[in-house]
């Protein structure tokens, strides 16, 4: 490829990308804002009785200025996107109290309702997928993987935006969470860090089944389990311990855990005393 080839290539695919897609940092900007909105300890802004209502237009304005650039991929106008989104986000703001409520009662380390908002990582990456799980559900492209992956790099846990999550979802300390696209999580699940819950098979042939598991109500994953496949299934009320490996559906109100050997020995035992050099 000559230089010339290069940079006519390089013209074409910058004027492609500059129309259909929108800046990144305006994506950013609308769900620091929407966050904001809906807890305004998120940032240094006050919301009162005569502001709300120019914010939240504010806020439809900002979300339609992002529309525009999907303009392809949009299946309805641009107005009827903004109001069945806008619409959604009353339920999602209940849905998130009930999630910091639930933090805020097991967590022995939380001291605040607004420490929950303002610092913990979980909460951050649940507040971010229940704002992007109604894009996707719409069948808006692009948007809501920007989203889901900010918050994946400020939080360190991954939640797809196509996964379903029920009521009062606790996620503990979240460094290293894996929830796939079509994972489906019922209510008062929690999840602690270094939990993989994926497929058991990555084809872009199955793009379109089913392929993570299924979590039933009132589950607990303690840190370090990996959980895969469409058609696994744990049941309600299960407790799965640490650094399992599962493949395969667990019966409710099961215990399921790993055994390994620990044994501790002092040097007097060892004939050599053991030197480690590096």
């Amino acid at each position: 490829m000559t230089k010339e080839l290069f940079f006519e290539n390089i013209l074409n695919d910058n004027t492609k990308m500059n129309n259909n897609f929108p800046k990144k940092d305006k994506v950013i900007r609308f769900l620091d804002s929407l966050e904001n909105f809906l807890f305004p300890v998120c940032k240094e802004m006050i919301i009162n009785e005569n502001n709300i209502e120019l914010e939240w237009e504010r806020l439809k304005l900002l979300f339609k200025e992002l529309l525009v650039y999907l303009k392809p991929n949009i299946p309805f106008s641009y107005n009827q996107a903004v109001e069945n989104y806008f619409a959604q986000i009353v339920g999602v703001y209940s849905q998130l109290k009930k999630d910091a409520k639930t933090i805020e009662e097991f967590d022995p380390a939380a001291f605040s309702m607004e420490e929950i908002i303002m610092s913990y990582p979980g909460f951050r990456a649940i507040l971010t997928y229940r704002l992007v799980h109604p894009l996707y559900k719409m069948g808006i492209q692009l948007l809501p993987r920007l989203l889901s992956e900010h918050a994946h790099s400020r939080t360190g846990i991954d939640i797809n935006p196509g996964a379903t999550i029920g009521e009062s979802f606790f996620i503990d300390h979240g460094t290293g969470i894996v929830i796939g696209e079509t994972c489906i999580i019922g209510n008062n699940v929690k999840i602690y860090q270094g939990v993989t819950l994926g497929a058991l098979n990555v084809r872009k042939e199955e793009a379109n089944q089913k392929r993570h598991p299924t979590i039933e109500d009132n589950v607990v994953i303690y840190s370090g389990t990996t959980i895969l496949g469409g058609n696994t299934v744990i049941g309600h009320d299960s407790i799965i311990g640490g650094n399992v490996w599962l493949t395969h559906s667990v019966a409710p109100n099961s215990i399921v855990y790993h055994k390994s050997e620990i044994k501790v020995k002092t040097n007097k035992l060892f004939d050599e005393p053991i030197v480690y050099v590096i």
